[in-house]
């Protein structure tokens, strides 16, 4: 066995290292995020890569690339971030604007049908191996968290609160995908993703709404 496939068993279920640390990485982005860290980006990058390779392990491709883009977007979120917080200002975080709702919401719709097309015809989420109706389900779930994921990412890199609410929609989906694809922690983590990112939305925008930017809001 080498260090990929690394693991231990409990109550009857085997458990990836690379799952276990790459998930206790992304819970750690998640409060690290709360607090506008800078370290939120490079935890996020070295969680990423470890469930990379615990996807691959279990044939979850859609997954695996899901966790491929988190790395990439990790660099733009540090990049976004940097330029954020230059000369030693705070990072400000705000509401999404009306149209980058729009544009959100029109991402992920849009996103999750293209995605899925494409995992269905490839064969790139394991779904697509599965008889109908079932495998529909499974790609088109497979789809919209890969989708889902990529656009709260980046609008956690242009710190809009409304990245919390986005990764909400997700969790409601990844939680019961990732029991069933037997990733138990991949799953039990989801589950606690659900209650911090709900903490972390009230939070940014409590944050907002004490902020100068919300004062100029109320003044226009």
């Amino acid at each position: 066995m080498n260090w990929a496939n690394a693991g231990f068993t409990v109550f009857g279920h085997t458990v990836l290292w690379t799952d276990l640390v790459g998930n206790v990485a992304a819970l750690a982005t998640v409060l690290l995020a709360m607090r506008k860290s800078m370290w939120t980006w490079p935890v996020q990058f070295t969680g990423s890569v470890l469930l990379f390779i615990a996807s691959i392990n279990a044939h979850i491709t859609g997954n695996a690339l899901k966790q491929a883009m988190f790395a990439g977007l990790a660099v733009y979120g540090w990049w976004a971030w940097r330029r954020g917080t230059q000369d030693g200002a705070r990072l400000a975080v705000r509401p999404a604007a009306g149209w980058e709702r729009l544009l959100l919401i029109g991402a992920v719709l849009a996103g999750t049908v293209v995605v899925g097309l494409l995992f269905w015809v490839t064969g790139l989420s394991w779904g697509a191996h599965e008889p109908l109706p079932k495998g529909a389900f499974l790609v088109a779930a497979d789809a919209y968290i890969f989708v889902g994921s990529a656009v709260a990412t980046w609008a956690q890199g242009r710190a809009l609160v409304d990245f919390w609410v986005v990764w909400v929609a997700v969790d409601l989906v990844g939680v019961p995908l990732a029991f069933s694809s037997g990733l138990v922690v991949s799953g039990a983590v989801y589950g606690v993703f659900f209650v911090l990112v709900v903490v972390g939305f009230v939070k940014w925008l409590r944050e907002y709404r004490t902020s100068p930017l919300a004062t100029v809001a109320v003044a226009q």
